[in-house]
C-alpha cells in the first residue's frame, strides 16, 4: 500500500527530519449532477490539480464521439460485450442512461483504492446509488446543482454536442435527477466554477484525513509517544 506524507498545512519535512508517513486507503470520490450542471468542467480542473486522484473510466455501449479517445474518455465496448462483464461481475454498477449502457469496472478501482489512490467517479444518480451500496465508507459523494433551471438550459444550447430533441430530453429529465440531492453526502450550487471546484476541493481534503482512512495512523502515534 503507498502512503500519504503528513505535515502541518503549508509545510513540508523540517530540514533534517525523518519523513514520517502514514498509510491511507483511497476513496471513492463520487460526483453526479443534471447534464449541463458542471460537473464534467469541475472534475476534469480537480483532475488537473490533485496529483493523487485518478478518473474512473467507464465503459459505455455510447457511440463514440469525434473527440473522443476509446481508453481516456470511454471504454466503448459493444452490446455483447457489456453483458458479459455484467455476467461476470465486472462492475461495480451499471445502468441504462439515454439509450445507452454505462457502467464501472470493479477492478481498477479497488486496486487504486489498495493502493492508497483517489478515485474520481462521475455518475448519474443511478450508479451513485449503487456504488455507495457496493463501497460503502470508501464512497463519499457530492451532487452539483445548477443556480437556475433557466441557466442549466443555457449551458445545454451553449455545449452544441446535441440535437435539440436531446436537449429537450435531458431537461426534462433533470427534475427526477435533482430530486436525488438528499442522497448525497454534499451539495454544491454551481453558480461560479472557481468557487465550485474550491469547494469540492475542500470536501476532498477534509475526507482524505478522517482517522478510519488513516491506516497507518496507530503505529504513527506509537512512533510519537515511543520513550
Amino acid at each position: 500500500m503507498s502512503e500519504t506524507k503528513t505535515f502541518p498545512a503549508g509545510q513540508g519535512s523540517p530540514a533534517g527530519a525523518p519523513n514520517r508517513q502514514i498509510a491511507r486507503r483511497g476513496l471513492m470520490f463520487v460526483i453526479s449532477s443534471p447534464s449541463g450542471a458542471g460537473k464534467t468542467t469541475i472534475s476534469r480542473t480537480l483532475l488537473d490539480r490533485e496529483s493523487n486522484l485518478t478518473l474512473s473510466i467507464s465503459a459505455t455501449t455510447r457511440p463514440k464521439r469525434p473527440a473522443e479517445v476509446d481508453g481516456h474518455h470511454y471504454l466503448f465496448v459493444e452490446e455483447a460485450a457489456f453483458e458479459r462483464m455484467v455476467a461476470e461481475g465486472a462492475f461495480l454498477e451499471h445502468a441504462l442512461v439515454f439509450d445507452y449502457r454505462y457502467g464501472t469496472p470493479r477492478a481498477p478501482v479497488e486496486a487504486a483504492l489498495a493502493e492508497g489512490r483517489d478515485v474520481l467517479i462521475e455518475i448519474d444518480w443511478q450508479g451513485a446509488e449503487q456504488i455507495v451500496e457496493a463501497g460503502g465508507e470508501d464512497v463519499v459523494s457530492v451532487f452539483v446543482l445548477p443556480p437556475s433551471r433557466e441557466e442549466l438550459e443555457r449551458r445545454l444550447h451553449t455545449r452544441a454536442q446535441d440535437p435539440e430533441e436531446v436537449v429537450r430530453r435531458r431537461m426534462a429529465k433533470a427534475n427526477n435527477e435533482m430530486s436525488h440531492w438528499k442522497d448525497y453526502d454534499y451539495v454544491v450550487v454551481n453558480r461560479d466554477i472557481e468557487e465550485s471546484v474550491a469547494a469540492v476541493q475542500g470536501i476532498l481534503a477534509a475526507e482524505r484525513l478522517r482517522r478510519a482512512r488513516q491506516t497507518g495512523l496507530a503505529d504513527f502515534v506509537v512512533e510519537l509517544t515511543r520513550d
